[in-house]
């Protein structure tokens, strides 16, 4: 057993102090004068967020297994916000924002208590990101242990519903593809059950990153909430930390630049979120690594084939895609595109791990292919330079129709995510526009909100293969259809974005990385010369304060201090 920090809280001599207070609340003398490491459960359980209604079910059999492995558990919440529910309003300003919050109120909670080890509980958009940024900033024993993600709902448009088939159905419904009726039995059917919603969005893209990165236990990532599987994995999780905190495995030891390209390499080999890049970025930051993540997406971009395809690439949703063979599947047709040789939270390497690993279900070729067979050559992921985007952005070819990864196309602007929609349910954008959503980037939004309702309005019309859209917000990963986002510098920060004008020709080459103003450099100069920048209102609080910080999407939007 190595020297833990929770020593100083409750072995010292003048230690009565505070085991008199953890008495208080019933925990005894085995639990707090055995030498036994203190494990912090950082829940994120709330009845706002289908991810996260489950996690005190899992909660309680992580504490079963701390107590196993022979732990003392000490749990504490903090916040996760949903997503869904806050997508198309102000809501969205708050949700990337809230990343750096759960990142922050760990850490406090952790360092002023003096905790061995953490098992995170996460299983949201911006949530396991958080949490990952938490154990690389805090450089202790550290294990991430989600919800899992709800089955897929009644059948609707060719495959499994879920949420946001509700948004396409609401452009089907304006353009007369499908009733009124259809429409309001889809909000009963879509969602059957609580976990993360069942697409390859950002919440399982991030779930299965962290498996990638080595943080998760083998095979987790992509259980099922409903599976009783998910609560063994749980109460699994619960003894492996206290074997971390014996055996001295801090996160670092976990998340190093080799684990950071392996989880890169996933993202593009599954066609995972855009948001993956940010997040990582981030995560990158707190595990103090020198690696440019953008860089590293354009490089292994270009070596790394997808494998795999599930919603929104293709019709299979994630327990499809857990019964393939999920991540370990993935990982073993990678082969030597990973480094198989990094630490994990089993206290043993990545290969290690995948040679022991037992497959429950059969191979299924339709959603997990060899790197011989791939469904494309590339990965999913692309990062795109011109001179709309000086500091890059990025795109998803994985979830864009071969035929639109080149697209030329007339600006159409708007300086708000509320009236580019409103614009496209009315019928004003038409086939052959390129949508410009600005000054909803990390700062100008603030928050970088997720462009997800314009994209899947632009599907529900109909205009999915003939208008394409730019945004120096994000989106969600569950998109689909020609876009571009994370543009960076934003136009609140005076990026071209900011001169666009309806009518301008502009470039979207997802191939060849290139985003491109036809417009000349004098008459870019003439226009930033007359340039007035819309005043937005921002409330008084965090997110003023996040406005003032906050960098730029290329370096992560992760508050600068």
């Amino acid at each position: 057993m190595t020297e833990l920090r929770s020593k100083t809280v409750l072995e010292m001599e003048d230690s009565a102090f505070a085991r008199s207070l953890f008495k208080s609340m019933g925990y005894t003398d085995s639990e707090l004068r055995e030498g036994k490491p203190l494990i912090g459960i950082a829940s994120t359980w709330n009845t706002l967020v289908p991810g996260h209604f489950n996690l005190d079910k899992v909660a309680e059999y992580v504490k079963n297994g701390i107590y196993a492995g022979g732990g003392t558990p000490v749990e504490f919440g903090t916040i996760a916000a949903c997503d869904g529910v806050a997508q198309g309003h102000e809501g969205m300003h708050y949700i990337l924002p809230s990343r750096e919050i759960i990142c922050n109120s760990i850490e406090i909670m952790a360092q002023a208590h003096r905790l061995d080890g953490l098992v995170l509980l996460a299983s949201c958009d911006k949530v396991v990101p958080a949490v990952l940024m938490a154990a690389a900033r805090l450089d202790i024993p550290c294990i991430v242990c989600v919800g899992g993600p709800m089955l897929g709902g009644i059948e609707f448009d060719g495959r499994k519903s879920d949420l946001t088939s509700i948004s396409e159905a609401l452009g089907m419904l304006k353009a007369g593809e499908i009733t009124q009726p259809e429409y309001d039995a889809l909000e009963n059917t879509a969602c059957p059950g609580c976990g993360s919603c069942s697409f390859l969005g950002t919440a399982n893209t991030m779930c299965c990153l962290a498996e990638a990165l080595g943080m998760m236990l083998p095979g987790s990532a992509l259980i099922p909430a409903p599976y009783a599987a998910r609560l063994r994995s749980s109460f699994e999780s619960g003894r492996a930390i206290v074997e971390l905190c014996k055996k001295g495995i801090t996160s670092r030891q976990i998340i190093t630049e080799a684990a950071l390209s392996n989880a890169i390499t996933m993202t593009m080999a599954i066609c995972g979120s855009t948001n993956a890049v940010l997040h990582l970025s981030a995560i990158a930051n707190e595990a103090e690594l020198n690696i440019n993540v953008l860089e590293k997406f354009e490089e292994l971009n270009k070596t790394t084939p997808q494998i795999a395809r599930v919603n929104p690439a293709a019709k299979p949703d994630m327990e499809a895609f857990h019964r393939a063979g999920g991540i370990p599947r993935v990982m073993q047709r990678l082969g030597n595109l990973l480094d198989t040789s990094v630490m994990t939270v089993t206290g043993k390497t990545m290969q290690e791990n995948l040679d022991s690993y037992q497959f429950e279900y059969p191979e299924n070729p339709d959603i997990i292919r060899t790197v011989d067979a791939p469904f494309a050559a590339t990965g999913g992921i692309a990062v795109l330079h011109g001179n709309l985007c000086p500091d890059t952005a990025v795109s998803k070819p994985g979830a864009i129709d071969p035929s639109m990864r080149r697209f030329i196309g007339k600006a159409r602007c708007y300086n708000s995510e509320e009236e580019a929609e409103q614009a496209i349910l009315n019928g004003v954008v038409k086939a052959g526009d390129v949508v410009v959503i600005r000054y909803e980037g990390p700062k100008g939004g603030p928050g970088m909100r997720e462009m997800f309702k314009a994209m899947k309005y632009i599907y529900g019309v109909g205009l999915s293969k003939s208008t394409a859209l730019i945004t120096d917000g994000r989106f969600s990963g569950t998109n689909n259809g020609c876009f571009v986002g994370h543009i960076s510098p934003e136009a609140a920060e005076g990026g071209p974005l900011a001169i666009v004008q309806d009518g301008d020709e502009i470039l979207i080459d997802v191939n060849e990385g290139i985003l491109e103003l036809h417009v000349s450099d004098e008459e870019i100069n003439e226009r930033y010369k007359h340039l007035k920048m819309p005043e937005k209102y921002i409330p008084a609080g965090y997110l003023r304060l996040y406005a003032k910080s906050a960098s730029s999407a290329d370096q992560g939007a992760i508050i600068k201090a």
